[in-house]
């Protein structure tokens, strides 16, 4: 692994969280239960119980009445008529472990569904604040694995919790009763077995948690590797690619091996506890009945102290599947724990109808504390008015459509649309008014209709069509063999950028929106289509307000009003003939443009 392979894995590593257990926690991932408690939760608990009692009853007919009346008595009569009933009782619990665990997996599977469900609707309504700071691979880590490995919690652990505790209090019961001094004798190993299980608890957590963070890493780094392929065999980093996926992906396996290993401890540790009981109960036990204990009884008491390490390896088990579920559940509350940074007020209004007029109030606006993006902004829109935003790589021009959208709300200052400040406003009916067009579109896997239907989810076919030849993309849309049900396969591969790029112009005019920002959005595109795109802007801009963002002389000489904007300041505004009447930034803008297209 190179130098720079090494620089770059150990920049990202992570560290597991010190928390004590969270009790309120674990009740609150077991909330999840309350939609089922009238209907699975009961029925999973009847049938666990009837087979938790048959197995009590069981070991008493057999060692009891079996061996100290019928076989002692020779009462043949009595000797049948136990073995049917015991029969009897295998077949009912066999029968109620049946039902037990299909409806124990169906509420694990109804639980997990809930979880993953509420964690996704919960990210979907998150400020976008929220994806800058984290990446996609990290995201999906918590949506399928964290989630994932909940589902044997759930599936059989918490019934099965339920069902060994139980059973192990009924043993306990059942063994004092037959011999309180043989019980006593062999629970002797119990507080050591106690002590030593409690200090592998720690160790098991934060080795699962480990894991998660580890996880996380590794599908970041596989989303970021897949979808910046080309990027990749382009610069021919692909071993260098493949040396810091070595590098994650070893970690990822020792995260396993470690946690699994600790793991592993548990069981053996049950199993030598058990061979200890069983030790003493052989020697107490003989001692026992020489002095008059019956052969029933201590047969009796074989079998429950038998049964008695079976729930408590099963428990173990379950708290090892606690563990790794708390370590997830850590993780999926952290996001559903996690506030929009844009959020509604209780009184929020909703927008019907708009005209269309905008207002920065001496707006201020920072990504971070060291990153001031807009500095006292105040500028108007007027409603129908089309507007271009015109500077520098990083002069705000990006940061005033988000606020718009209110995907940001200002740091200072106000935004207004016909007199509202936004924050005042529902954000679904601001964003139904609202459409933005990016250079970098995003066309989902699907057909073409569906894409372009994905801007106004309820229209009909020949909407969609409308909207497609409107902006000129019809033409191409026509050529391809299944038209209109052409797949695009993921991020529209299939598609040229320029076709991407008009398929989304579909989108964003079929929503019909009162205002339309086009941010860079023929940047990408040819001489060609952008001349297609123009014609159609004429027609569809009018009557809109519309924000367009751009560096080309074509696309902003025909604003109504043009925004200068240098470091989040506005420095100049005006029409285009103005602008360069005035000799500043924006005459440069345009000058620096020709020498530019003259160069080439």
């Amino acid at each position: 692994m190179s130098s720079n392979t090494k620089k770059r894995f150990h920049y990202s590593q992570d560290q597991a969280i010190e928390k004590q257990f969270n009790w309120q926690q674990l009740i609150r991932l077991f909330g999840f239960i309350k939609p089922y408690r009238s209907n699975l939760l009961p029925k999973a608990i009847v049938t666990m119980l009837i087979t938790t009692i048959v197995r009590l009853i069981i070991p008493i007919i057999i060692g009891v009445l079996l061996f100290d009346h019928a076989i002692k008595n020779k009462d043949e009569n009595l000797l049948v008529q136990l073995i049917i009933g015991i029969f009897s009782l295998y077949i009912l619990s066999w029968v109620a472990n049946t039902f037990r665990i299909k409806w124990t997996n169906q509420l694990g599977q109804h639980i997990i569904y809930d979880i993953r469900q509420t964690l996704f609707k919960h990210i979907q309504r998150l400020s976008h604040r929220f994806f800058d700071q984290r990446s996609g691979g990290s995201i999906l880590v918590r949506i399928i694995n964290d989630v994932n490995s909940l589902q044997e919690l759930f599936t059989n652990g918490v019934i099965n919790l339920l069902m060994d505790f139980i059973l192990l209090v009924g043993i306990l019961v059942i063994m004092f009763v037959l011999s309180p001094q043989l019980t006593l004798a062999i629970m002797i190993i119990l507080p050591i077995m106690f002590f030593i299980s409690t200090r592998l608890r720690r160790n098991i957590r934060r080795s699962w948690q480990m894991v998660r963070i580890k996880q996380a890493k590794m599908n970041s780094h596989l989303n970021e590797s897949i979808q910046g392929i080309r990027v990749t065999q382009s610069y021919t980093q692909e071993k260098e690619n493949m040396g810091f996926f070595e590098g994650v992906n070893g970690e990822t396996f020792e995260s396993w091996k470690d946690a699994t290993r600790k793991s592993a401890v548990f069981r053996p540790f049950v199993e030598m506890s058990n061979a200890i009981g069983t030790a003493i109960l052989v020697w107490y036990g003989v001692y026992l009945i020489q002095n008059g204990m019956d052969y029933g009884v201590f047969v009796t008491f074989a079998f429950y102290l038998g049964m008695f390490w079976e729930p408590i390896s099963r428990m173990g088990q379950v708290y090892n599947q606690l563990l790794v579920a708390m370590a997830s559940s850590e993780r999926i509350f952290e996001f559903l724990d996690e506030k929009p940074n844009v959020s509604e007020r209780e009184n929020a209004i909703t927008f019907e109808e708009i005209d269309g007029k905008i207002e920065f109030k001496n707006v201020e606006f920072a990504y971070d504390e060291k990153r001031k993006a807009l500095n006292g902004i105040n500028l108007t829109i007027g409603a129908g008015e089309t507007v271009a935003l015109v500077g520098h790589t990083g002069s705000g021009k990006t940061t005033i459509a988000n606020l718009i959208s209110r995907f940001y709300d200002p740091t200072k200052g106000s935004v207004e649309i016909d007199g509202t400040d936004l924050k005042d406003v529902k954000l679904d009916s601001l964003r139904q008014k609202v459409s933005v067009v990016l250079q970098d579109t995003f066309i989902f896997s699907g057909t073409i209709m569906e894409n372009i239907r994905f801007g106004k989810p309820d229209a009909t076919d020949e909407e969609v069509i409308r909207a497609a030849e409107a902006v000129g993309a019809g033409a191409f849309i026509e050529k391809l063999d299944n038209q209109y049900e052409t797949e695009v396969e993921e991020r529209g591969n299939v598609l040229s950028v320029g076709e991407r790029q008009l398929i989304s112009f579909s989108r964003a005019l079929l929503a019909d929106p009162r205002i339309l920002i086009l941010d860079e959005a023929t940047a990408s595109i040819d001489t060609e289509t952008e001349l297609k795109i123009q014609n159609a802007l004429q027609t569809l801009l009018k009557g809109r307000t519309a924000i367009i963002i751009a560096h080309r002389l074509s696309t902003i000489r025909e604003s109504d009003n043009i925004f200068v904007l240098d470091h989040g300041s506005l420095i100049e505004q005006g029409d285009h003939d103005e602008l360069m009447a005035q000799k500043g930034e924006y005459y440069d803008l345009i000058v620096s443009q020709f020498k530019m297209l003259d160069a080439m």
